[in-house]
């Protein structure tokens, strides 16, 4: 595996356990993806392992709006395999390279456009709050609390305020 990760140039990242907000697209996809397994069990609700692969190719097969390609093109480099297709024989490693590096590039440009959209979007209603000398703030209180006790500390207020909007407290 980590032939192929230096070939391919991608790097493993780990997320914080107990905290939804690293792993949203993980979150996103179970929101996609529990809908489309419910629909097919049984009343007995007791046979979606049986649809399970039908709904992942399905997924992976699929486009998807923010990459423009499909979630298997990204992975193999091909598109996905179905009865009426069938790979020549050719040298699979060197196509694979070159193809992943064109999807890569490709999606990374798509992905970038999404974000500014979703920057966008999300400037639209927001403006930067402005403090002054004085005002009252909430603050998080970082660490290992209990459930009970407070998020926030009780009331600190500004005293550092530089043209850069950047306050201390």
């Amino acid at each position: 595996m980590t032939n192929m990760r230096s070939l391919i140039g991608y790097n493993h990242i780990y997320s914080t356990a107990y905290h939804p907000q690293s792993y949203g697209i993980v979150e996103r996809f179970n929101s996609t993806f529990i809908p489309q397994i419910s629909k097919l069990q049984d009343y007995e609700h007791n046979n979606w392992d049986e649809y399970l692969q039908a709904v992942v190719f399905a997924y992976n097969s699929g486009v998807h709006k923010t990459t423009q390609y499909s979630p298997y093109e990204l992975l193999y480099g091909r598109p996905p395999p179905t009865h009426f297709s069938f790979p020549s024989p050719c040298d699979y490693l060197d196509q694979l390279h070159k193809t992943l590096k064109l999807y890569h590039k490709s999606a990374q440009s798509y992905i970038v456009q999404q974000q500014g959209r979703n920057k966008s979007r999300y400037d639209t209603n927001r403006s930067d709050p402005y403090y002054n000398v004085g005002d009252r703030v909430l603050t998080r209180v970082h660490g290992m609390n209990d459930k009970l006790g407070p998020l926030f500390s009780p009331s600190p207020k500004i005293v550092v305020h530089t043209p850069s909007h950047i306050y201390g407290l």
